[in-house]
């Protein structure tokens, strides 16, 4: 989709600047474009659309009904595919405006500081733009759970990959394995449709085991290839309960002549302690075995510290809403800071999740981060395709 094809709204209560925001729309090549005088009229006018717009700019700071309020409506209504927040209060409230629109399932390109400029603007609205191919975030489940067990058996849920680079010298030293189901129509869903639903109807461990598997089935073509990379393979949470999971994860990694010790098993910090006893037991087998553990999304639960000092994690992963902008926004910025300072003393390899801009790059390069993965770096591609994405890749010059 082009610029020129997306529909935009601008809901602002302040006369002067909605018109200035259609004016910066137009320049910019939008001509679908929408507005709402107020909260409650955005509402209306969004709820009369045939189809949701791609965007909606909202303010905050709006008399009645305000921005929150309002975009708390559009993410449950789904009256939109992606909200901007447009405000000059705090930027922690801009956050936490966003955290919340994102709680509700809302796609969030960010957050723009007043005054709204052209290139303010362009560059947020890119961000629908980048990842319009691939990040299909909005819309509902269109299949059933029969469609989606058969998909599983027959193998047409694989992994995709996306690069991770060092910071010190810019080059490729592994990839992380993210779920795709690329259905025989050629159309491909993301796993935020498909994964919770497996995990509820007890498939997240043939899930998981399926990753790995054609995971490593990649790796040992790379080898073969003199390419050697780390593989990152994200666990469900409800491998963790299980006592075999430990050697049949070593089976399939060895079955392909793969070395535990190249392959890192992410865990998000939610998950870990849903069974305290046999979770501890299996990450400390599979710590025994060789493989490495990464406490993934870390900042966004709430036993973070703890779970720290208990598991034998050799790896910590920010989060991206925490890395991306945060070259801008202090708050952000230290919560970097703080994690990365954290890894340090703990001896944990450090990886910076959804690094988009080489703001934010040299920042992470400045501050001592280990490893950066995000679309500046690339975005996740087919395992067919990975070493043309990895041949485009060119460090940033400091």
């Amino acid at each position: 989709m082009s610029g020129s094809e997306l529909q935009v709204m601008v809901v602002e209560d302040h006369g002067f600047q909605r018109r200035i925001a259609l004016r910066l729309l137009s320049e910019l090549g939008i001509e679908r474009v929408l507005e709402g005088a107020d909260g409650l009229h955005a509402l209306e006018v969004l709820r009369k659309q045939p189809t949701p717009p791609d965007v909606v700019l909202v303010d905050l700071d709006m008399p009645g009904m305000d921005g929150i309020e309002c975009i708390g409506h559009i993410a449950q209504e789904r009256l939109a595919r992606a909200v901007v927040v447009v405000s000059a209060l705090d930027p922690a409230l801009l956050n936490t405006v966003q955290t919340m629109a994102r709680a509700y399932g809302l796609r969030v390109l960010g957050s723009v500081e007043k005054p709204l400029t052209r290139d303010k603007l362009e560059a947020t609205l890119n961000r629908f733009e980048d990842s319009a191919g691939e990040e299909q975030d909005d819309g509902e489940a269109d299949f059933s759970l029969q469609a989606l067990a058969d998909a599983l058996e027959r193998g047409e849920i694989v992994p995709w990959f996306q690069p991770q680079v060092e910071f010190g010298n810019g080059k490729v030293i592994g990839v992380e394995a993210l779920a795709r189901w690329e259905r025989p129509d050629g159309s491909l869903v993301r796993p935020n449709l498909f994964v919770p639903m497996l995990e509820r109807e007890g498939l997240a461990n043939k899930l998981t085991d399926r990753m790995l598997d054609a995971a490593c089935q990649w790796k040992q073509r790379w080898d073969h290839g003199g390419h050697r990379l780390k593989l990152s393979v994200n666990v469900s949470a409800a491998s963790l309960a299980d006592p075999s999971a430990a050697d049949r994860y070593q089976a399939i990694v060895e079955g392909y002549g793969v070395e535990p010790e190249d392959v890192i098993l992410e865990i998000t910090e939610s998950s870990v302690m849903s069974d305290a006893a046999r979770g501890l037991g299996l990450l400390a087998r599979l710590r025994l075995k060789g493989f490495g553990l990464s406490i993934d999304d870390f900042g966004t639960g709430y036993s973070s510290l703890a779970q720290l000092s208990q598991i034998p994690f050799t790896e910590l992963k920010i989060d991206k809403d925490f890395v991306f902008g945060a070259h801008a926004q202090p708050r952000k910025r230290a919560v970097v800071e703080a994690s990365l300072d954290l890894a340090r003393k703990l001896g944990l390899t450090a990886v910076a999740e959804g690094v988009e801009s080489m703001e934010d790059w040299q920042m992470l390069a400045e501050l001592g981060c280990d490893i950066a993965q995000g679309y500046l770096i690339g975005r996740p591609v087919p395992g067919s395709e990975l070493q043309a994405a990895i041949s485009r890749w060119r460090r940033p010059a400091h």
